[in-house]
């Protein structure tokens, strides 16, 4: 039986993030949703509507995907872009447990730039409630986790993972998702607007239960890391399609 996860590839993942320059906007994100939660709590106070809008609307539709997409196609998409992926795909390691140990990475950089931020930014908000930033925190963590098994089956299906990412999010998260109500039923930000309901003590999106946005981010989570899985396993030694 194959261990789940490889420190080694873990290490690479690391490198790969953090040694191109897309790893500086992970800096960048969390000190913009820091900088505007501080304008926002000097301006207006401890004001909820104002907060709840500053981190749903920069947090989890912004903040947390971004960051998502550039830690996980920073992951897999330069390797199989340059050919190097053929050196990790001829050794003797589970393709999942490739795929796992990659999206640890990504998931640790999403808890880091995305979760602790939104976290911190929300117990700025609103200092005198700790749960609307707990609240918050939670969402975006399942939220974050959905979208990097996402990004991480669009970085093995096309080698512009990263635009093919951001049309998604400009269009169906943000464009479609402010027009068309049906879209939230599918939309990965409001499971995590959801999911945050209950805790933060909020109303961000109509008709849309806890319950359901948990299982949808599940299914979202399984199915993205079988499906990178396969496709992965799918690919020859010379890293080409």
């Amino acid at each position: 039986m194959s261990v789940a996860f490889s420190t080694t590839v873990a290490r690479i993942g690391m490198h790969s993030v953090f040694g191109r320059r897309r790893g500086v906007l992970l800096f960048v994100l969390p000190v913009v949703l820091l900088g505007l939660a501080l304008l926002v709590r000097l301006l207006v106070g401890e004001d909820e509507m104002a907060a709840r809008h500053t981190l749903y609307g920069l947090g989890l539709v912004v903040v947390v995907p971004l960051v998502a997409l550039l830690a996980t196609t920073g992951l897999l998409a330069p390797e199989i872009d340059d050919g190097s992926i053929a050196y990790l795909l001829a050794k003797p390691i589970s393709r999942y447990t490739i795929v796992l140990s990659k999206l640890a990475v990504a998931s640790a950089c999403v808890v880091a730039f995305a979760v602790v931020p939104v976290l911190a930014a929300g117990l700025l908000l609103r200092t005198s409630d700790p749960r609307f930033g707990l609240g918050f925190a939670l969402g975006a963590l399942a939220g974050g986790l959905a979208y990097c098994a996402l990004f991480a089956l669009l970085s093995v299906l096309t080698r512009h993972a990263v635009v093919v990412g951001l049309i998604y999010l400009l269009i169906w998260e943000s464009l479609l998702g402010g027009l068309l109500d049906g879209v939230r039923w599918l939309s990965v930000s409001r499971w995590s607007a959801a999911i945050a309901e209950p805790v933060a003590q909020v109303s961000l999106v109509d008709k849309l239960g806890a319950g359901y946005a948990v299982v949808a981010t599940a299914v979202v989570i399984v199915l993205g890391v079988w499906l990178t899985g396969r496709r992965l396993r799918a690919f020859n030694l010379t890293g080409d399609e």
